[in-house]
């Protein structure tokens, strides 16, 4: 029995360990992969206090560093189901049943994918979500970026470094991007971009060569040439496992208040997983820290 479980390894979860450890609880971080989630995909970090640039794997192993100093148990797994048994929540896993008093829920989000002819078969043959995993392949191709927000411009401009050049394709005639990435991108001579148009079909045998693109302004289609393409078209939470709590919007997201609470008491939900608007891993941080505090005060009162 735990005193919490965290679900999820990010930087919301890794700091939610710290400060339920630091509270003095048994507390364990379930996690089916390398610690660090979306921050392991990411080149450069220059938005967290600190530091004026970080990649995403170092910034990860610094934060999951004094976890194993403070006794945190790092577990290896996936949850399929939380059950609500009031004085403590069973999780079924993947390899078994655990208990804990409290659940923080730090799953975070994957990459929506664009749900086009051609994106399944070719993934990982020139399909990609991840240019820090996989830039490095793609050397003197052209290139194409789907999406306008931080990350589709963010790696766009990483991809012009392997690059021949890289084409931003956007449904929308402006960049949702922040202002001083947007500049960047006008300012790289390798970055061009096709406005209002989205794309129809992805092509190639046995790797991409083309993409089918259309005006959503005039319908007209048009095939260009590509060695690949990188997909950043948004994000869809990882939430199945908690479906039967009842604490989902329609689109998965967590509802939680400002204390991190979700509906049901004892379990809590932090970082991207969470219904908020903004998704960065200063705010992530800043949930887990809430969380990992109200969970201590949560199992105290309890006890109490």
């Amino acid at each position: 029995m735990y005193d919490t479980l965290i679900i999820g390894a990010g930087p919301a979860g890794m700091t939610a360990a710290l400060y339920a450890a630091r509270s003095n609880l048994k507390v364990a971080l379930l996690e089916a992969g390398i610690p660090g989630g979306q921050m392991n995909n990411t080149s450069d970090i220059e938005n967290y206090p600190g530091y004026a640039n970080i990649s995403g794997p170092e910034l990860a192993e610094k934060m999951f560093e004094p976890l194993e100093t403070l006794g945190v148990e790092h577990l290896f797994g996936r949850a399929e189901n939380i059950v609500d048994q009031g004085s403590y929540k069973e999780i079924t896993t993947d390899d078994g049943l655990l208990q804990a008093k409290t659940v923080i829920i730090a799953t975070g989000s994957n990459h929506r994918l664009l749900g086009v002819p051609g994106e399944e078969e070719l993934n990982s043959r020139g399909v990609s979500y991840c240019a820090v995993c996989d830039g490095a392949f793609f050397r003197d191709e052209d290139l194409m970026v789907v999406g306008g927000g931080d990350s589709a411009v963010e790696e766009a401009i990483f991809l012009t470094q392997f690059a021949k050049s890289v084409t931003i394709v956007h449904r929308r005639d402006a960049l949702r991007a922040q202002k001083v990435l947007q500049d960047r991108a006008f300012a790289n001579e390798k970055i061009h971009f096709a406005w209002n148009t989205v794309v129809e079909e992805i092509k190639g045998d046995n790797r991409v060569t083309s993409l089918v693109l259309k005006d959503v302004q005039t319908g007209e289609v048009r095939e260009q040439a590509a060695g690949g393409v990188f997909i950043y078209v948004g994000l869809d939470p990882v939430s199945d496992f908690a479906q039967d709590l009842g604490i989902l919007d329609d689109q998965g997201w967590v509802i939680t208040d400002d204390h991190m609470k979700t509906s049901v008491p004892g379990v809590f939900a932090v970082g991207d997983v969470r219904q908020k608007d903004l998704r960065q891993v200063t705010t992530a941080v800043g949930d887990g820290a809430v969380a990992g505090q109200e969970a201590y005060k949560y199992i105290t009162e309890h006890e109490e």
